[in-house]
């Protein structure tokens, strides 16, 4: 009777041909197999944390043969890692695209991009309406490089091909914006950046690679803030770069690792063990929200509601186009301004007074004065983040508690 082969390279063939197949395969059982090791170590069925700063060479010619890039072992944590790698091999397959870069938090991952394909002289349209670090980046600490950005509102696509210069090298999006919960036309936008030799870059961290793909719409990079939905846990930081082409990813790559905002492998094994449950927990989220959205349409406390899944949305058709589904995002407006608002958040029992948004558990905040506060006011107000906006992550919890906990909430505004 013969032994079986339990070396590193027994079950290799299997490997390369599930990850072959999953490339056909639909997005929830791609969120949980894409990233599994090409072969394992003891058949472990979890990816291991490989918590190693450097890695042996088996010889000083193999050493030579991986600084000059003519094999792929691995060297050093910061330019590669295996259980990093996994996670980036799940994420670049859930978005389809040709690979992905994993970095230490979500802004280490605009930033890359931006000093990655932005010289002096550069010119960006950007959506108006952004994260608020991305915006301050944009417009604070770039200039000083010589790039200048132009704000648009881009949920309306005419207003991006009217501020195209000759020297635009990139378009940026965030679609749902940040936190208004603007649409815009990835597709048109891409369109508009070929015709004038520019990268449409989309952050797509509020809709994830289980509702929206950009790269299929003709983006050139698409951006996550691992922390809030591919995670889903509010207990680790991250962020993925996925590019759509092997030049950009290199180039990207290459920058990375000179600049040093890589990932731990601790944390992109937290990460790897959330994205597995992202489907089941977007689901659950985004029929909540919206029900959620409905019931404090109705609520005479509440001004206004911003939900894509809303038939009044300004751009609902858009969204139905390009998106599997509307998400667990929502704002609205409350009566009697910052003053209900502060009501609101300071009487909800339920309901986390934090920012963040992706977790499980439903969380709370008041951009205008927490995440958007570095935005000048004038500028915030122009981005429609107005004082009486709330902004509303929907977790996992039942409907029916959410509701009463913002009924109550919502009641004792004057």
């Amino acid at each position: 009777m013969s032994e079986p082969d339990n070396s590193p390279n027994a079950d290799r063939s299997h490997s390369m041909s599930r990850k072959e197949d999953l490339h056909s395969m639909r997005k929830s059982t791609k969120a949980i197999h894409a990233g599994a090791l090409e072969h394992s170590v003891y058949g472990e069925i979890s990816v291991p944390i490989f918590q190693s700063s450097t890695f042996i060479f088996p010889s000083a010619e193999e050493g030579a043969a991986r600084f000059a890039g003519q094999s792929p072992g691995y060297i050093y944590t910061r330019m590669n890692n295996p259980t990093v790698n996994a996670l980036e091999e799940n994420v670049a397959t859930l978005e389809n695209g040709f690979a992905g870069i994993a970095t230490a938090t979500g802004m280490a991952a605009i930033t890359t991009v931006f000093l990655t394909f932005l010289e002096q002289k550069a010119h960006v349209v950007s959506t108006d309406c952004l994260y608020g670090s991305t915006r301050t980046l944009l417009e604070n600490e770039l200039p000083r490089f010589g790039v200048e950005s132009t704000f648009v509102d881009s949920s309306n696509i005419e207003n991006v091909r009217r501020a195209m210069r000759p020297n635009t090298r990139m378009i940026f999006i965030e679609t749902p914006t940040n936190p208004t919960m603007k649409i815009s036309d990835i597709r048109a936008a891409a369109e508009i950046a070929r015709q004038h030799g520019a990268l449409l870059v989309v952050d797509n961290t509020f809709a994830s690679p289980y509702l929206q793909r950009p790269l299929e719409l003709g983006a050139d990079i698409v951006i996550h803030s691992l922390t809030k939905f591919i995670n889903g846990h509010s207990d680790v930081i991250g962020g993925m770069i996925v590019t759509a082409k092997e030049e950009t990813y290199k180039k990207t790559r290459k920058l990375l690792n000179a600049l040093g905002g890589t990932m731990d492998p601790h944390q992109a094994w937290l990460i790897l063990r959330g994205v597995r449950t992202m489907p089941l927990r977007l689901e659950k989220a985004q029929q909540t929200a919206l029900q959620l959205a409905a019931f404090l349409h109705a609520h005479p406390k509440v001004t206004w509601v911003c939900y894509p899944g809303l038939p009044d949305h300004p751009q609902y058709e858009i969204a139905k186009k390009q998106m599997d589904g509307f998400g667990s995002m929502l704002c609205f407006g409350v009566a009697r301004g910052i003053e209900g608002g502060a009501t609101l958040m300071n009487n909800v029992r339920l309901i986390t007074l934090a920012v963040s948004l992706g977790g499980v558990e439903s969380l709370i905040e008041h951009p205008a004065s927490m995440t958007h506060t570095s935005i000048p006011r004038q500028e915030r107000e122009q981005a429609g983040i107005l004082d009486e906006l709330v902004r509303l992550s929907v977790g996992c919890e039942d409907f029916e508690d959410l509701r009463e906990d913002l009924e109550q909430a919502l009641n004792k505004i004057p």
